[in-house]
């Protein structure tokens, strides 16, 4: 097979509504570089039309669609793990399947590359988010970048183009939680940023709630750095210093004054904030001790139910499915098996 020069990886998750104007301007804008290119679609587990969507569409554009379908839903950044794993490309481009990054800007991020990064994040020109996420995003940014020393403007936005050394690291690396942007940087020898246009979201919902975004950022915090647990340490041995001293001052205070009742109702409240702030140390321990327990169970990652793909034969033009044949002048009967993807 054929190595393209770029390979596009679209995670979708129920996106029925936007797919279509998706094609309508992903493919365009594609043909327009003049390179060749492959888009690789990943359903990761859609209840809604998504996956036949998908299917629809590879039929229509075989030479150049790929579609991976999840059995089961298991998160955004898994779903481009597979993506990854799938591609060919010499440069890979991560793109969101709601059409909130133009598709008409990846040319940015390609000529970017051009001029000799290996990594190119995106800082998008004018958020069109609810006011909490814009300020939550700010907040974590500058959190991440003082714990992780890893610089990424908005990390939040998954545009962005990676060189294909930086993917083959990637794939070598069998973390079962991560975050793929940072992840990315960290092998990156040279990586830098473009503006890219932010739409609203033309249609749908987003698949990111509170409880998601706050998971995502404990994956950023506790996967590539220790120092919450350092700074838990030093805090701990600052309390213990402070409760020797207090000790001291309540003794001679006995000595001098002698014993008194007052003071009951501050003593329950240090003893709430001390107790407080060991149970978030015990919560931030387990975090940790979660992780290393989810790596060692080696469960698969994710699992795929097809793959979707067109293998051209030096003889004549017939066109082969991974999970299936058919000549290329018949419909395709797809036939998927059920397929395990490595731990």
């Amino acid at each position: 097979m054929s190595t393209p020069q770029l390979s596009v990886v679209i995670p979708v998750y129920n996106e029925q509504e936007v797919l279509q104007a998706l094609f309508d301007r992903l493919y365009p804008a594609l043909d327009k570089l003049g390179i060749s290119y492959e888009i690789v679609f990943i359903n990761d587990g859609s209840r809604d039309r998504s996956a036949a969507i998908l299917r629809e569409q590879f039929q229509k554009r075989p030479d150049v669609t790929r579609v991976i379908l999840f059995d089961g839903n298991f998160g955004q950044h898994m779903a481009i793990m597979a993506g990854f794993e799938q591609s060919r490309g010499q440069r890979v481009v991560t793109l969101d399947a709601d059409l909130q990054n133009p598709p008409e800007d990846i040319h940015l991020l390609l000529a970017r590359m051009d001029e000799g990064f290996d990594y190119i994040g995106s800082i998008r020109r004018q958020r069109n988010d609810s006011w909490w996420r814009d300020i939550a995003s700010r907040a974590v940014n500058n959190l991440r970048e003082r714990t992780t020393r890893i610089k990424m403007t908005d990390q939040g936005c998954m545009f962005r183009a990676y060189d294909r050394r930086i993917i083959n690291a990637i794939n070598q690396s069998r973390e079962v939680s991560t975050f793929i942007p940072a992840l990315a940087y960290t092998y990156a020898r040279n990586p830098a940023e473009v503006v890219v246009g932010h739409e609203e979201r033309a249609a749908g919902e987003s698949k990111y709630s509170l409880y998601s975004l706050i998971r995502l950022n404990f994956d950023l915090m506790t996967g590539f750095s220790l120092v919450p647990l350092q700074l838990f340490s030093m805090l701990g041995m600052l309390i213990a210093l402070g409760s020797a001293a207090f000790f001291v001052f309540l003794l001679v205070r006995r000595l001098m004054i002698g014993p008194e009742a007052e003071g009951l109702f501050t003593l329950f409240a240090l003893m709430f904030f001390l107790i407080g702030i060991a149970l978030f140390g015990i919560g931030l321990l387990g975090e940790y001790i979660g992780r290393i327990y989810q790596q060692v169970r080696h469960r698969p990652r994710y699992l795929v139910e097809a793959v979707l793909e067109s293998r051209i034969e030096d003889r004549g033009s017939r066109i082969e499915l991974k999970n299936g044949a058919a000549d290329s002048s018949q419909s395709s009967n797809i036939n998927p098996e059920k397929t395990t993807a490595n731990p």
